[in-house]
């Protein structure tokens, strides 16, 4: 079995994407990440969203990637605006998974504004593999061992 290494922290306090107190670079997605037991796990901030359709978690090059998009409602009362402070638009954080986790087997909850992404640690499965040949009778031929 192999075994997860975390990220080492750089000298900035934040990554880039979470310079949100920056004018004109707008909210992010707040994350917090650890290891539990066999699983590396991401926690994101993610109140007011509909899971189902506003939500899409996926894994590509060794990156996880949450893209979130929150549409504006547009509510009257008796004909009037009401004022609103929530934020809409898309969302999008990007995080590498570390040494030792495996791509392939992931899992995504989402449970109180708390979305929670589970990547399983451990051997990943072989990149390269031996694929039999099947011959004109139906049966694969013999597989060499190397």
């Amino acid at each position: 079995m192999s075994t997860v290494t975390l990220r080492t922290r750089s000298l900035f306090p934040m990554e880039w994407p979470t310079f949100t107190w920056l004018p004109l670079s707008g909210p992010s997605i707040r994350i917090e990440e650890f290891l539990d037991s066999e699983d590396y796990v991401v926690r994101a901030e993610l109140p007011g969203v509909d899971p189902k359709k506003d939500i899409h978690v996926t894994v590509v090059d060794g990156a996880l990637s949450i893209k979130v998009e929150r549409k504006e409602e547009q509510r009257t009362e008796d004909g009037k605006v009401v004022h609103s402070e929530f934020h809409y638009g898309s969302l999008y954080r990007q995080i590498p998974l570390p040494a030792g986790t495996r791509g392939d087997k992931v899992t995504a909850t989402y449970d109180a504004g708390i979305l929670e992404v589970r990547v399983a640690a451990g051997e990943a499965p072989p990149k390269t593999r031996e694929i039999p040949v099947v011959v004109g009778n139906g049966k694969p031929a013999a597989v060499k061992k190397s």
